[in-house]
């Protein structure tokens, strides 16, 4: 057993690029793909994935410091400071139940698969870190392993159901069949921007509001293609944060390098993928009449989209202007800005790239994980510390727009550590609620879609 933890653990450390290709490789196997033909797609989805996050890395490198300089030129001044959900990761990974709730949200995938209450296959172990912190917390605060437990499992649970119903969005959209994203990162938006999709469509003159990047290149030209839209707001973001000219100039190059490599990246993780997807199309059809099986990835996979950047180069600096004004808030937007790609994402699929939406959504899905940030940051600081990671500097209190900041993952916590009679009926009520106007979404894309057909 320990021969085997040590081997388990070692592919961990090695990271994403290196699980992923065997994971695949093994699944194109059970899915009866010649070895040599599973291990190629493994090893080109894995390349495509090295590919996705150097351009990520891009994003992240020149966006990054020029939003932490915005938030320093402006002088906003807030006493909790967003870490990044790195930090919170390496928090996660630091705690001695952490190994527990890993296997729990394996066991957790298998049995929902068995029973067909889900069809995700989630294969993107790293970021089972994203429900395990809520049992984490859970367990600081109550010191009960049971309740930590419990906590990771309906986060399990939500994670891979919220896959699920929101993966014809990742095809229709983003053009990636038979794959779901259960990465809490990106889904948790989807609480607040379903219902709020649904408000906005009912709001005269707000529902025939329709602006998207392609009526921009229609209005715009030349200016309004990717590459020039990356450009554009890159240099507006860059002057922003008062940078000289040269460097004004190069984050626009490399925002604009990154609309157009992430997509071309993207094209050759599907490349991998087709193979696999395929071979999982034939095999359930022959042996579980049918059935489809989802393959659960990182949603790195979707945020390179030209509109999922755009509206994140608009929400950024916007997310800052309102830190500073909201009611409550005390979380100072940090190292979690050049994320926000993440919190977008599915925001962007729900409106079909309606920028003026993705705008509107996307801040309120910022300003709630700015709230429940504030909410929670007491507890992740003292855990953090608890664990040996003294992030914390001069006894300051830290946060991320990861963690319990998530707004599912807020709810569960809440659910867990609160009057559990009353918080635990609220949470399913939230999680009802967000099922029904997904599942009215998902008939009105079909009606559509058939009418197209005709």
């Amino acid at each position: 057993m320990q021969i085997f933890f040590n081997v388990f653990q070692t592919i961990l450390d090695a990271g994403a690029i290196v699980l992923l290709p065997i994971i695949i490789t093994v699944i194109g196997l059970i899915f009866k793909v010649k070895i040599a033909k599973a291990f190629r797609s493994g090893l080109t989805i894995g390349i495509g994935f090295a590919g996705i996050n150097l351009v990520i890395g891009l994003l992240k490198s020149n966006l990054g410091p020029a939003a932490q300089a915005m938030v320093e030129n402006f002088g906003i001044k807030l006493d909790i400071l967003d870490v990044g959900w790195g930090a919170i990761a390496a928090v996660t990974w630091s705690s001695p139940i952490i190994g527990i709730l890993i296997f729990c949200i394996l066991a957790t995938n298998i049995i929902m698969l068995v029973l067909k209450a889900t069809d995700t296959l989630d294969v993107d172990i790293w970021n089972y870190h994203h429900m395990a912190i809520v049992g984490i917390m859970v367990y600081f605060v109550t010191k009960s392993i049971p309740l930590g437990i419990a906590a990771t499992v309906i986060m399990a649970i939500i994670t891979f159901k919220l896959s699920d119903w929101t993966a014809p969005l990742v095809e229709e959209y983003f053009g990636i069949p038979g794959v779901s994203l259960p990465t809490m990162s990106a889904l948790s938006s989807i609480i607040i921007a379903a219902p709020l999709n649904w408000l906005l469509d009912k709001i005269p003159g707000i529902n025939k509001i329709d602006f998207k990047i392609k009526d921009a290149k229609k209005y715009l030209g030349f200016f309004g293609e990717p590459m020039m839209m990356g450009l554009i707001l890159g240099g507006i973001i860059g002057a922003l944060a008062k940078y000289p000219v040269s460097q004004i100039l190069s984050l626009g190059v490399n925002m604009a390098a990154v609309m157009i490599l992430i997509p071309k990246m993207t094209s050759l993780f599907m490349e991998g993928l087709m193979p696999i997807s395929e071979a999982a199309k034939k095999f359930t059809q022959e042996k579980f009449k049918g059935r489809k099986f989802l393959i659960g990835l990182d949603a790195a996979v979707v945020v390179g989209n030209p509109d999922v950047i755009t509206t994140a180069l608009i929400v950024i600096p916007l997310t800052i202007f309102m830190a500073a004004l909201l009611p409550g808030n005390r979380v100072l937007p940090f190292a979690d800005l050049a994320v926000v790609t993440f919190r977008v994402a599915l925001v962007v699929a729900i409106t079909r790239g309606n920028l003026f939406k993705n705008v509107i959504m996307g801040l309120v899905c910022t300003g709630a994980i700015l709230l429940a940030g504030t909410a929670t940051a007491p507890v992740l600081t003292a855990l953090a510390t608890s664990v040996g990671l003294d992030i914390a500097a001069d006894g300051s209190l830290i946060s991320s727009f990861a963690a319990t900041s998530l707004t599912v993952s807020y709810l569960v916590f809440k659910a867990f550590t609160s009057n559990l009679i009353i918080s635990i009926p609220i949470l399913l009520v939230v999680i009802a609620g967000t099922w029904v106007v997904m599942s009215k979404l998902s008939k009105k894309r079909a009606e559509i879609l058939a009418v197209r057909e005709q």
